[in-house]
């Protein structure tokens, strides 16, 4: 396809502009650890060079679907499927192994083009929030680049197509169509922003605005005179809001939303401004040598700094880099993004490969994603092996776990065992009833209820609801509901305790009436008790409490009648102590933390007054911690999954000392299997 008019006489500046975009988008990752607005920027450039050329096709009257995304597969796979070969050889070496599974499912998706899609679907998995991020997370940009490239010439050659039907002329009514998307685009954004941010910073749906602008760009502005003075305005101006967005806007936690417009539409002026043929004109910045080149760069060095920031930050084991640090990130983001353009870019690019046959390119694609593929099929076959299925015997001499900290205990097991479980498998080491025995509430079809497997009619019934933290308890609780033919049935909410206020998201409504829903759920279905989380907020800094949200919502099931296990919650720490001990020794003083820095010696509980009658509070902290300490490892069992949650595994070990205490609070201790529950 030709270029336009507008084209030729913007590609200096756009050069520019994507040189520019990129380094705001490396230097504040790397030295800021701040999100600059720069990719908006990106998809306000692609939207502009791919409306203008699928214009001109549509205006000729015909648009070439297979060399056009051939040209497109040989432009982009060579470079990003290269440098993901890379990543994955790098990470089997340089990632701690609990987080390998994590990065082997986002490499897979960042190949697809549907890594934005996969951190969509973390962003609303609370569980997955707390893995570090992987190597690949800033393909979930690129992601959606692809879909565009994609869905967006089906779209023209829509319009094309009802154009002909109509006998009507193709421009007026792109404008049309285009305008539309931007409105709906820009509405849904706007709305799913308020709603839910983490998903819609990664929803596709939400950026297909800021395409549709660079779009309706592309078709108007060689139809706008404006002065040369105002182009020169216009020219800096946009250079200016570029650069300070990231500095003003804390874009990782407010965009896309209506606020994306700050960089779309500065991206949007320098190209208005074009070339102005004024010495102090931004123009004459952007359409330098340095920056052109930099532009042609600017794919790769994308591509390049997130891995090398990333794994500077594992290999030297930091959580920020400094002034020096950041340089030789840059720098060396600068020598790979040089290489990886000329002799994998460039080179492929004047290549015959793809040229020579009509679906070449394609089967060259085909191959490198296979390449790929194959490669992260491999380490996944690799990290399978390794992630054993140790399943914890009960009285298990090697692995005792939480019973190593009960009163007269006696290790008597091998003086080598090794940890459980294995550092690939701990991240996913999660507690829960199987899925297969999940469903919608059929009283709230906002509530997933899931109930575990009875021997006929169950002699208790216990709900565990709020947060994942409640959640975990299930790997106490499933043991003993299996001995005594208890049914154990789970409501839970990421980030969402049982509270009548949303304590761990200020002002988010679907918490709050997601937790007035499980209150009638309860009293409906009037259980035997209801167990959750009884206090929050034990780290570092910060005192433990027992929020008025959570006491309101006790004396509703109280109400009701139902007795209610408030569990003292477990430590939260600044750090995954599991990575700790895979990267310096279980014993590493700096993977411990005192625990007079996360518990008080007086439970928060214990002062205060008026609780109602129903609540009895459990105290587990003596298991995770000593008199002194909260170690990462007790009994040869990894005690955490992440910097907060409790692996299964010594969840599970706790479900002797569980049961007694739960036995115990609520007068349980007689019970039997064989007898039913009273007025069952």
């Amino acid at each position: 396809m030709r270029e336009s008019s507008a084209e030729r006489r913007f590609r200096p500046e756009i050069q520019g502009l994507r040189a520019l975009a990129c380094v705001l988008v490396v230097v504040y990752h790397v030295w800021l650890g701040r999100i600059s607005g720069g990719v908006d920027a990106f998809f306000l450039i692609s939207g502009f060079l791919v409306t203008g050329q699928l214009y001109r096709a549509a205006a000729r009257g015909k648009i070439e679907y297979r060399p056009m995304w051939g040209r497109m597969i040989k432009r982009l796979f060579p470079a990003a499927l290269t440098v993901l070969l890379l990543i994955v050889a790098a990470s089997t070496v340089l990632l701690p192994q609990n987080r390998w599974f994590q990065t082997i499912k986002e490499v897979v998706a960042s190949a697809l083009y549907l890594e934005n899609w996969q951190l969509a679907a973390d962003s609303t998995d609370y569980f997955a929030q707390h893995n570090s991020a992987s190597v690949v997370q800033h393909f979930w940009s690129l992601s959606i680049q692809g879909q565009f490239y994609v869905v967006w010439p089906l779209l023209v050659g829509l319009v094309l197509l009802i154009a002909r039907k109509a006998g009507r002329k193709v421009l007026p009514l792109l404008i049309t169509v285009l305008g539309m998307v931007f409105a709906a685009s820009l509405a849904y954004s706007v709305w799913l922003t308020a709603v839910d941010q983490p998903l819609a910073y990664f929803d596709s749906l939400t950026r297909a605005w800021e395409f549709a602008l660079g779009g309706l760009l592309a078709l108007l502005v060689d139809r706008v005179r404006v002065p040369r003075s105002a182009r020169v305005v216009f020219g800096w101006a946009g250079v200016a809001g570029l650069v300070s967005c990231g500095l003003v806007l804390q874009v990782g936690t407010v965009f896309p939303g209506y606020l994306a417009l700050w960089p779309t539409l500065s991206a949007a002026l320098v190209i208005l401004a074009g070339d102005t043929a004024f010495k102090g004109g931004a123009d004459r910045l952007l359409s330098s040598r340095p920056l052109k080149y930099l532009g042609d760069l600017s794919y790769a060095l994308y591509l390049w700094h997130w891995p090398v920031l990333v794994f500077y930050l594992v290999a030297r084991d930091r959580e920020e880099v400094g002034l020096r640090g950041g340089a030789v990130i840059i720098a060396l983001s600068f020598v790979l993004a040089v290489l990886t353009h000329h002799l994998v870019e460039r080179s492929l690019r004047a290549s015959e490969i793809g040229v020579r046959t009509r679906w070449g390119a394609y089967r060259f694609g085909a191959a490198t994603l296979a390449a790929v593929l194959a490669a992260t099929g491999a380490w996944q076959w690799v990290s399978v092996s390794q992630a054993d299925t140790y399943s914890i015997a009960v009285n298990d001499p090697d692995h005792p776990g939480a019973l190593a900290h009960t009163e007269g205990f006696k290790y008597w097991g091998a003086a080598d065992a090794s940890l459980v479980p294995s550092f690939v498998a701990v991240s996913e080491d999660w507690a829960g009833i199987d899925p297969a025995r999940c469903g919608v509430s059929p009283r709230n079809a906002d509530l997933e209820v899931c109930t575990s497997e009875t021997s006929g009619h169950p002699t208790r019934r216990i709900v565990v609801t709020g947060d994942s933290h409640a959640g975990q308890f299930l790997g106490a609780l499933l043991p003993i509901a299996e001995q005594r033919n208890w049914e154990v049935t789970s409501i839970l909410r990421g980030g969402c305790p049982f509270s009548t206020d949303s304590d761990a998201v200020p002002g988010d409504q679907a918490c709050i009436d997601w937790n007035s829903a499980v209150v009638d759920e309860i009293v409906t279905t009037r259980p035997d008790a209801v167990m959750t989380i009884g206090t929050r907020d034990v780290r570092t800094g910060v005192e433990e409490r027992v929020p008025g949200g959570y006491v309101a919502q006790w004396r509703k099931v109280d109400e009701a009648g139902i007795p209610v296990l408030a569990v003292r919650d477990n430590p939260r720490f600044g750090q995954s102590p599991s990575a700790c001990v895979e990267s310096r020794g279980a014993q590493a003083p700096e993977c411990a933390t005192p625990r007079y820095d996360l518990y008080a010696e007086e439970p928060p509980y214990e002062t205060l007054a008026d609780l109602p009658r129903n609540v009895r509070f459990l105290d587990f902290s003596d298991y995770f911690c000593t008199a002194e300490v909260c170690p990462p490892v007790i009994g040869n069992v990894l005690v955490y999954l992440d910097d907060n949650h409790v692996s299964g595994t010594y969840m599970s070990t706790m479900s002797a000392i569980a049961e007694k205490a739960i036995t115990e609070a609520l007068g349980w201790a007689d019970d039997h299997a064989e007898e039913p529950p009273p007025g069952g």
